[in-house]
């Protein structure tokens, strides 16, 4: 009869097998020391090993014994757990000279540790509440009972097991299955002697018994594409921008100036580093004076050609550039130029790749089971699955990592619309209604909603902004509310009306006039940010200036005119990099921005204009104090449609009440008050206000002694003419100022007659008395 093996125990071989599988949910009880009959058992998986020595603190080697299948074991004649390591040999590879020598290999054991994640943890994880997930799964760089190592945890709850593989195991992740931690879908396995730089992924066996390798989806790193693995990082950057943080803390973007400077780091100036952007596109952006920068997706995405805005790692900055800590170094330059860093965030959808999020447990997981709802079909991505706690708990963590770990001042939303439709794009048949019948997506708008009020709550003076194309209400107001809790949301209507007006050959513009003035029906239903996007340059779309009719001259007048008009126009603006200095083709990923056009004096017009408009836009409340109210707004005259000519006045709030007034509207508290109030103190003293008069003529003919109604007589000075010879312009112009007198005119007490240069815009403001 064959006597039992004492270092199985209660053991039984099939649950040996399973081990061997990776398919036991804790091998922890199996594999590392337990207690048995003689002593201590300490059992080690050590797949081809030919031999296995447990190598003990006190110096004592006790060579192990094959149990089975790669099991190997030996009982301690102690009472306690010893410290011990396991040394191993394995077989001389293929190929070696006969009677090499063969290394041993020692290695702490992974199966000695307690886990890493504790139950409060997993509790907010199951909850979906766990707002700082990055601290508790992926790769945590740490140290458990003195000794180093790297801990790994993933939530693959439908998973039938999870190992570990990387180049610290010569990706061969058999003798490192993860447990499972109850019923939370987390696995977890702290690896003792992994460090930085390792590389690493999940090997995932799905209930299908299919194992897939997959990249870590909370990674802090990856490789450089196209290789695909994580990597095991820990930030070591120290901060320089705290002026910047405190002050910022204390800031309302929306009654702040803020013009952007849209970017894509890999096309700006091509073959940039993170660092080496952080002198060049600081200086440059500081040199143009926009006061923030937003960058298309930085998170890690394996098609360049995607723009970034097909992510597969979300906590991760792409390698293209560098290492996590060099984009961190990017956003602090910026912050201590005094500019703003917003990143284009895209929580909506996501790739199919297989070693990605895809069926990433073998199921359906990040993705919503039902195509109608888990497919995108524009873009043949897949849908995150909103309604999940864990689903939506990923994506409100991510939201919070970039603007705490990296600093940045706010996100903009991708996408939105694709969000909140169940019939995005699909037709009939092609999408399931809500409960209660709709097609709105409750479960998204819930998720915007929380994460909104997540961001807000945790990190005071920054900005979420919509990407949403469609009439939904109420984007920009607060949640509590019943908004979708946006600061800003993209005015895609004024960006196609205006742009399909400038496209009209000055001479038809007359009878599109209407396209040019219906942005004021419903300028202050929302926060807004006026938008010449990426979107606007690609796809056989041309460049902005390409958009304009005509010559030479008209197309740059056309353009001039165009930016001087946004940069006056109720609502923050935002411009992609080429357009301001007149990028005649169309925008390239893959060759970058035409820099050498500059040497055409046309062009370095074109960027002096764009240096010009954020110089007087930053120093003029006028312009951005009072974006979001009635009162910092009013028409001179709309109807000149003949004319092709706009006029209107941009004002600042009475001294003294600006920021109060501003910050009630935005907070969405006592509106009618606060209004009242403005308009109280307008009336009872408008010299008080700093006001900008704007005049845009879209003919291609000069208007002489041309009469506009004005607020105040006297002196009004010529603050801006895109007409301007140093422009590129043809010089017509009112020599620096006009005279108003106190004739009425438009309903005003006071007029001014001017001359209103061709496809030219005017910028008039009333000098201070001496």
């Amino acid at each position: 009869m064959t006597q039992p093996d004492p270092n199985l125990a209660d053991l039984s071989l099939g649950e040996i097998a399973r081990i061997v599988a990776g398919q036991h949910y804790d091998p922890h009880s199996v594999l590392g020391a337990h207690p048995g009959p003689d002593g201590m058992i300490i059992r080690a998986l050590r797949p081809m090993a030919t031999s296995v020595t447990a190598v003990l603190d006190d110096g004592r080697r006790l060579p192990m014994t094959h149990v089975h299948q790669g099991v190997f074991a030996v009982t301690v004649p102690d009472e306690k757990v010893p410290g011990y390591r396991i040394a191993t040999v394995y077989e001389a590879a293929p190929g070696s000279e006969a009677g090499s020598a063969v290394a041993e290999e020692v290695r702490d054991d992974p199966y000695r540790y307690l886990p890493t994640l504790g139950e409060f943890d997993l509790h907010l994880i199951a909850e979906g509440r766990h707002e700082e997930l990055w601290r508790v799964l992926g790769a945590q760089v740490r140290e458990v009972s003195q000794t180093q190592g790297t801990s790994f945890a993933v939530w693959a709850p439908n998973a039938h097991g999870v190992r570990v593989t990387g180049d610290f195991n010569y990706w061969d992740g058999r003798a490192y299955p993860m447990r499972s931690l109850g019923g939370s879908g987390v696995w977890e396995l702290f690896v003792p002697g992994v460090r930085e730089g390792a590389r690493y992924k999940y090997a995932i066996c799905g209930p299908d018994g299919v194992w897939r390798e997959k990249a870590d989806p909370m990674a802090n790193a990856a490789e450089t594409p196209p290789a695909t693995a994580s990597v095991v990082y820990t930030s070591q950057y120290a901060w320089g921008d705290a002026e910047w943080m405190e002050a910022r803390a204390g800031r309302e973007p929306v009654h702040a100036p803020m013009s952007i400077y849209e970017v894509h780091l890999g096309s700006w100036r091509p073959g940039l580093s993170y660092r080496e952007l952080a002198v060049q596109l600081t200086e440059y952006v500081a040199d143009m004076g926009f006061t923030h920068v937003e960058f298309l997706p930085v998170a890690e995405h394996p098609f360049g050609g995607s723009w970034g805005y097909q992510v597969t790692s979300y906590y991760a900055p792409t390698a293209r550039f560098g290492r996590p800590d060099d984009f961190r170094h990017l956003v602090d330059a910026l912050h201590q130029a005094g500019i703003g860093v917003i990143l284009d965030w895209v929580p909506g959808h996501f790739p199919r790749d297989e070693w990605a999020l895809a069926r990433f447990d073998g199921t359906p997981l990040y993705e919503h089971s039902d195509p109608r709802r888990g497919e995108q079909p524009d873009w043949g991505t897949l849908v995150f699955n909103f309604g999940r706690n864990e689903v939506r708990n990923f994506l409100v963590a991510n939201a919070v990592y970039w603007l705490e770990e990296f600093h940045v001042d706010g996100l903009r939303v991708d996408a939105v619309a694709s969000m909140l439709y169940l019939d995005y794009s699909r037709k009939d048949g092609e999408w399931t209604p809500n409960q209660y019948g709709g097609r709105e997506n409750l479960d998204a708008i819930s998720f915007l909603q929380e994460v909104n009020a997540t961001c807000y709550k945790r990190v005071p003076g920054i900005t979420m902004i919509a990407e949403e194309s469609t009439a939904w209400p109420s984007v920009s107001r607060p949640v509590y509310l019943g908004g979708l809790g946006f600061g800003f949301k993209w005015n895609m209507g004024w960006m196609h009306d205006t742009l399909g007006y400038l496209r009209q050959d000055p001479i038809y513009r007359q009878y599109h006039h209407n396209e040019m003035t219906f942005s004021m029906m419903y300028a202050f239903s929302e926060n807004f940010v006026l938008p010449l996007s990426h979107d606007e340059v690609v796809h056989g779309k041309g460049s902005l200036l390409g958009k304009m009719p005509g010559d030479e001259w008209r197309r740059f007048a056309g353009l001039r005119s165009l930016l001087a008009y946004m940069w006056a126009h109720p609502g923050k603006q935002l411009l992609f990099m080429g357009s301001e200095f007149g990028q005649g083709s169309e925008w390239s990923a893959d060759n970058g921005l035409d820099w050498w056009v500059l040497d055409f004096d046309i062009h370095q017009g074109m960027q002096r204009l764009s240096r010009d408009l954020n110089a007087v836009y930053r120093r003029t409340p006028a312009l951005w104090q009072l974006d979001t109210s009635p009162e910092g707004f009013s028409w001179i005259d709309a109807n000149d449609a003949q004319g092709n000519t706009l006029s209107f006045l941009r004002m600042s709030a009475p001294r003294g009440t600006a920021t109060s007034a501003a910050g009630e509207y935005v907070r969405g508290a006592a509106r009618d008050i606060v209004r009242d109030a403005a308009r109280d103190a307008a009336r009872d003293d408008e010299d008080d206000r700093g006001v900008i008069a704007c005049i845009a003529n879209f003919s291609a003919l000069p208007h002489q002694r041309y009469r506009v109604g004005l607020p105040r007589a006297g002196r009004w000075r010529e603050v801006l003419n895109t007409d301007a010879a140093v422009y590129g312009g043809s010089g017509v112009g009112n020599l620096g100022g006009v005279d108003a007198v106190p004739e009425p005119w438009h309903g005003r007490p006071a007029s001014a007659t001017i001359t209103v240069p061709p496809m030219g815009v005017l910028w008039l403001t009333p000098e201070e008395p001496s």
